[in-house]
């Protein structure tokens, strides 16, 4: 039991992709073993058919060759070769079948889950040695629908075959009066109709199967609201460290820009709410610079340090305002403001060299 269900919380919120991606390390993956079954009979019942041609062939090549040493009273001893005719006809045999069933199985396990590999589910855990947990894992709802799905499956098979006995007892009966190969024949027919009936109806029963592997796996990885915000701490950080830091962070950019005031031309202000440093420096820049901007408060410190360091203060409402909206500090301003600032710092300019004058 986990700490969020002995708490009482309820896990209703969706998996995150952290907790899938973490469900996928621990080798904790969706899959329906039946739908897996169902692929590889099928597939094996397919090969089967296809080969019916060649294991004929070689069953009827090694009987001819058995029958060719009926003469000889030591068959094996006089004829080594005989154990490697033998090996060879069954692996012709065998082998594509066994391929085919293996083949099968990875594909059909693989296109589940991904082709995920994991190697944590052969760590011991030692939670699963818990007695108390096993008993109630025997009882559980995963083992009542599993009891469920094999007596289906039971069901099902007794009565396909109950319904070839029926239907087909008449021909079974008949074939002992047949000559061997037609004889067998027929069989070959019934039981590959047989199995062909049992496979499609296993395949039913591994649908529903597939639809409820795949409820119980999300369902299984949902989380509680307290889980959810645990992992974004641990992934995103302390939501309160994180806005400490930030606020350590616009503390010391206000304190650089602040440190700027005293090298700006002027000061565009209006007259309270907003306030823009400027500085123009035609050999480093094309345009003006925005060495420091602020509003309410801000702007009022912005001009206080401006006028201590006999920076121009010039007042103009729209031009300010416009300032502050549209540019970044230490950026240029943009082009439809050059005419107006350009007047400014005309102004500024002969304002200056007025004083140098008279002094």
């Amino acid at each position: 039991m986990s700490l969020a269900e002995s708490n009482g919380q309820e896990k209703t919120e969706k998996p995150t992709s952290k907790r899938r991606k973490d469900a996928r390390k621990e080798g904790n993956v969706f899959q329906s073993k039946d739908a897996v079954t169902v692929v590889m009979l099928l597939g094996v019942f397919c090969m089967l058919k296809l080969m019916i041609p060649l294991l004929y062939e070689t069953i009827r090549d090694c009987m001819v060759y058995f029958f060719s040493q009926v003469g000889n009273p030591n068959p094996f001893d006089s004829s080594p070769n005989i154990y490697v005719y033998m090996t060879v006809a069954a692996i012709k045999c065998a082998m594509p079948v066994l391929l085919a069933f293996m083949a099968l199985g990875i594909i059909s396990h693989g296109v589940q889950t991904l082709f995920n590999i994991s190697f944590q589910v052969l760590r011991p855990k030692f939670s699963k040695m818990n007695p108390i947990s096993g008993i109630k894992k025997m009882f559980g709802i995963k083992k009542l629908v599993d009891l469920a799905k094999n007596l289906i499956k039971i069901t099902l098979l007794l009565a396909l075959l109950v319904n070839l006995l029926k239907t087909d007892l008449i021909d079974i009966s008949k074939m002992l009066d047949m000559r061997l190969l037609p004889s067998a024949a027929r069989m070959l027919e019934l039981v590959f109709e047989l199995v062909l009936k049992v496979a499609l109806a296993f395949a039913v029963v591994a649908f529903f199967d597939y639809l409820y592997q795949r409820w119980d796996y999300e369902n299984n990885l949902k989380m509680t609201k307290q889980e959810v915000k645990d992992e974004y701490k641990m992934t995103e950080g302390n939501p309160e460290i994180k806005g400490r830091i930030r606020k350590i962070q616009r503390q010391m950019a206000l304190s650089r820009m602040m440190q700027k005031v005293p090298e700006a031309d002027v000061i565009i202000r209006n007259p309270t709410h907003f306030a823009v440093a400027l500085k123009y420096d035609p050999d480093k820049y094309g345009a003006p610079v925005v060495l420091a901007k602020g509003q309410d408060e801000l702007a009022l410190r912005i001009v206080r340090v401006g006028e201590e360091n006999g920076v121009f203060v010039m007042e103009n409402r729209p031009l300010a305002r416009a300032l502050y909206d549209s540019c970044e500090v230490d950026r240029e301003i943009p082009a439809e403001f050059y005419g107006a600032v350009a007047e400014i710092l005309v102004y500024i300019y002969r304002e200056s060299h007025r004083e140098d004058m008279l002094q």
